[in-house]
């Protein structure tokens, strides 16, 4: 077994948002790799079915921004900290700012404070590659830009978020890595109205609706498989060269959105195709794609999982847990 798995046996990680789709299945890696892992999540978004029940695991249920959740978890000495929490999606932060900015901005610094504060050996944030760069960037997407010319409250507390990383690293010496994701997707993320793509695509799909296309269709996206992003984070939390540094967590590859639709359609044998409708006021990113090139050099990440049987693995899930999806749905 690779070192940097060697390392989280006996390990204690928190992992906040570990309800989400990330999240819990990360927590699911940790604990099956033998590592204790302490889980703060409020539940705004995550699912508490998601989060593995096994002994090595332990659920707190709490926000960031609680300072008795917070001393709760902390009280269990981590060693290592992922910092997944946050009010998610950019049509979200749209439609409530204050609370994007308390979260995702406040929160990140509390989750700092106390790790630096319990001496923990390395704190791994994640941010959004498709937030910090901006629409004008250069393709393929490279860690050394970024840009404040940016689209909605999410992407501006998401580089926040980094900012915070780089001062506590600079001024506090803490051991930090910043991890950009990119259009994760997978088992484990439910539907919903400010949910991704791909699981409302799945959901639409699956109840017989055509599958809305917000443009042309030509955008692209770069669709990260969520064992990736997870094979991914366990090396941030390992690899010294990863440590001051930001990381894209990518496929590497384009994928059209109307691409996208037709195999969701076709997996799921959904007769009803698709429709245009107008493109969000926000969404100015015709093209994504990253380069992994320094994560592959520094980490020795390298994404695995092809998209399509990727997109195998997310309907199968849908099929094996569908009435606790239709239960959670929420547009």
């Amino acid at each position: 077994m690779p070192n940097y798995l060697d390392h989280y046996r006996d390990k204690r990680v928190l992992v906040t948002g570990g309800a989400g789709a990330i999240g819990s299945n990360l927590c699911r890696a940790l604990a099956d790799l033998g590592a204790r892992v302490i889980v703060l999540d409020d539940l705004s978004s995550g699912q508490r079915w998601a989060v593995p029940e096994c002994p090595q695991v332990t659920f707190v249920q709490g926000s960031v921004l609680d300072e008795e959740a917070l001393r709760r978890v902390f009280f269990a000495e981590p060693q290592m900290v992922y910092h997944l929490a946050a009010l998610f999606a950019n049509q979200n932060s749209i439609d409530h700012p204050e609370t994007d900015l308390a979260v995702n901005g406040l929160g990140t610094l509390k989750v700092l404070q106390y790790s630096r504060l319990a001496h923990v050996e390395r704190a791994v944030y994640a941010s959004s590659g498709c937030s910090v760069y901006g629409s004008k960037a250069p393709l393929p997407l490279t860690e050394d830009f970024t840009s404040i010319d940016l689209d909605t409250p999410y992407q501006i507390t998401k580089l926040l978020g980094e900012l915070y990383c780089n001062f506590f690293k600079n001024y506090y010496d803490m051991r930090v890595v910043r991890a950009r994701f990119f259009n994760s997707y997978g088992p484990g993320e439910v539907p919903g109205r400010y949910r991704n793509v791909i699981p409302n695509f799945t959901y639409w799909a699956m109840t017989g609706q055509p599958l809305p296309i917000t443009g042309t269709g030509e955008e692209t996206r770069d669709f990260t498989y969520v064992g990736d992003i997870v094979d991914g984070l366990l090396r941030a939390g390992y690899e010294d060269g990863a440590v001051g540094e930001a990381m894209n967590l990518a496929s590497g590859q384009e994928t059209r959105i109307i691409d996208l639709a037709h195999w969701i359609n076709e997996l799921t044998e959904n007769p009803a195709g698709i429709r245009f409708t107008e493109r969000r006021k926000w969404d100015t990113h015709s093209r994504r794609c990253a380069s992994v090139a320094k994560a592959g050099s520094l980490m020795g990440y390298e994404p695995r999982t092809k998209f399509r049987e990727g997109l195998e693995n997310t309907v199968r899930w849908f099929r094996d847990n569908w009435e606790c999806i239709q239960a959670n749905a929420r547009f």
